[in-house]
């Protein structure tokens, strides 16, 4: 699983570093293939290539019909690009993707359980401040057990 959170850079080249944190759990678990992209153009999601298949394998699965899949395929293809880490652990992020989520210079990398989370620095710390965890979440967290 992967947990925490670990700033960083990202390289004149838009190559981001995978921390430590993370790298050596997702080089023994799942490889060095990625699929990177987004769902909203906000943030980067780095899944590790064999747990992005089991989402496309679920995803072939639901009806062609459904609005929800259709617009997630859409954005999650639109932003996504397939890469493969180099040998000093870095990946590069899309440049499509790094102008929409504002990815350079400072970021920080998420483990969201599955996958890697990357924000620019300063996006995330105003968006813990502007929409924090609620008593209501803490609630909803309650009734699942947590």
């Amino acid at each position: 699983m992967l947990r925490g959170n670990s700033p960083t850079k990202v390289d004149e080249k838009g190559r981001l570093k995978i921390p430590i944190l993370f790298r050596s759990e997702i080089e023994q678990e799942h490889g060095s293939e990625f699929y990177v992209t987004s769902l909203y153009g906000d943030s980067v999601r780095v899944y590790p290539f064999p747990v992005w298949n089991e989402i496309e394998q679920k995803i072939s699965a639901a009806p062609s019909t459904n609005v929800a899949v259709k617009r997630f395929l859409r954005n999650t293809n639109y932003y996504g690009q397939m890469v493969t880490m180099d040998n000093q652990g870095r990946i590069l992020i899309p440049p499509m993707l790094r102008e929409s989520a504002h990815i350079r210079d400072e970021v920080t990398v998420m483990g969201t359980l599955k996958y890697l989370e990357v924000w620019n620095a300063e996006i995330f710390r105003k968006k813990m401040q502007e929409d924090p965890l609620t008593e209501a979440d803490e609630q909803a967290l309650s009734q699942l057990g947590i």
